[in-house]
């Protein structure tokens, strides 16, 4: 059986919309009408097509990931066939979009599909790094454990990621803030007090001067200055499409110095936590390595670790491997290092995890605590120099006086 997305009309001809089993859509339809219901459309769940007929594939929201993970953890681990696991979690979600996609992802496991091959069915959804896991859960027979262990790694993530925006949200406001209090001065206030100046002949300072060019250029060419910065956006947008180019950017932000330490504490604790939670769950070693290393974004740190993974393959040890990348921090090589010297590798990779996070956490801290003051000092700087252009003509007027 498979499933199937319905619209149709209720017996007072109101619409209604859900999901059905059936063998085929003419199956659903007959359920429908067995309703009393008006069938109006019926396709296969998860699978909806495109004006231009092109197939599109769900997606799914960390945060949904989280939440659908724990679910799922939870009811597996309460001994319930896995299918009625699926209906639970699509019934539980208001969503159309999630319970159209778990029950799709039932009917792939009522067909005999493993649980790892119907979510990999879904790639937008669930990538190879969470069907990896699941797929080592399944081969161990340890399904639930591996599902809470991985349900505890996205909650993690989702939360280092909210932490993110929550560290940027502060800076763009004051930016925000900034831009806004200076765009206001140079086009309400500060044009009728140097009319004033200019009006009266009398020689202006070059701080003042520098003001009048600054509030004329931009009151002339302000549309050009929005296309231009728009006309960027795009050239660095397609720039970076280029993987070649790409890389020669993502090297850029790791020659700068608050970013740097964002970028590389955010991918060596990502490639901390995923290697940890994937040699855990039965996973080789070489192959979470290969995986987490998949889903770090800067691409230098990726292909450094692409070729720590090879060299791993081949006989080395992991702590050399990464060592040799220059991008891990040394205390994060000397715990990998203890534990392949004790044998208990995947323990150790687990608190070099925790190190790792806490340390990003610190490094988040440090930088939303340097860019607050930074902030809120050039924005004092840039309304102190338009106050002294304007206080200086002020002062030498009186002095004439």
């Amino acid at each position: 059986m498979a499933a199937f997305e319905y619209t149709a009309l209720d017996e007072r001809g109101r619409q209604k919309k859900g999901v059905l089993e059936g063998d085929s859509p003419r199956q659903v339809r007959t359920q429908l009408r067995d309703k009393g219901w008006v069938p109006l459309e019926v396709e296969r769940a998860a699978e909806q097509k495109k004006s231009n007929g092109w197939l599109r594939q769900p997606t799914i929201s960390v945060s949904e990931l989280a939440m659908v993970t724990r679910q799922l953890s939870t009811l597996v681990a309460s001994s319930m066939p896995l299918e009625e696991c699926l209906r639970a979690v699509a019934e539980q979600n208001e969503s159309r979009r999630l319970r159209s996609m778990f029950m799709a992802i039932r009917a792939k496991v009522l067909e005999g599909y493993s649980l790892a091959k119907a979510f990999g069915e879904y790639p937008r959804a669930f990538d190879n790094q969470y069907c990896a896991t699941i797929d080592a859960g399944e081969h161990s027979g340890k399904l639930d454990l591996v599902l809470s262990r991985l349900a505890d790694y996205v909650e993690d993530q989702e939360e280092t990621r909210r932490k993110l925006q929550m560290a940027a949200t502060y800076p763009v406001i004051l930016t925000v803030i900034a831009v806004g209090i200076v765009v206001f001065l140079l086009n309400n206030v500060v044009p009728r007090i140097l009319d004033v100046f200019t009006s009266s002949g009398q020689i202006l300072p070059p701080a003042t001067l520098a003001l009048i060019a600054v509030t004329d250029f931009f009151q002339s060419y302000w549309i050009h200055v929005v296309v231009g910065m728009v006309l960027s956006g795009v050239t660095f947008h397609h720039w970076n499409r280029d993987i070649k180019r790409r890389r020669l950017t993502h090297l850029l932000y790791l020659r700068i110095p608050f970013i740097r330490s964002l970028i590389r504490g955010f991918s060596t604790s990502r490639f901390a936590s995923t290697v940890a939670m994937l040699a855990s769950s039965g996973v080789p070693l070489v192959e979470a390595m290969r995986i987490a290393g998949s889903v770090i974004n800067n691409l230098p740190i990726r292909y450094a670790v692409a070729d720590a993974t090879r060299k791993v393959s081949e006989g080395g040890t992991m702590s050399r491997a990464l060592k040799e990348t220059g991008y891990f921090p040394p205390m994060m090589i000397h715990m990998i290092a203890s534990g392949e010297s004790s044998g208990n590798l995947e323990d150790m990779l687990a608190r070099t995890a925790r190190t790792q996070e806490q340390a990003l956490k610190d490094v988040i801290s440090t930088v939303v605590g340097l860019l607050e003051p930074l902030m809120l000092i050039l924005m004092g700087l840039i309304v102190m120099i338009i106050l002294l252009a304007v206080v200086l003509p002020l002062t030498q007027m009186n002095t004439m006086v």
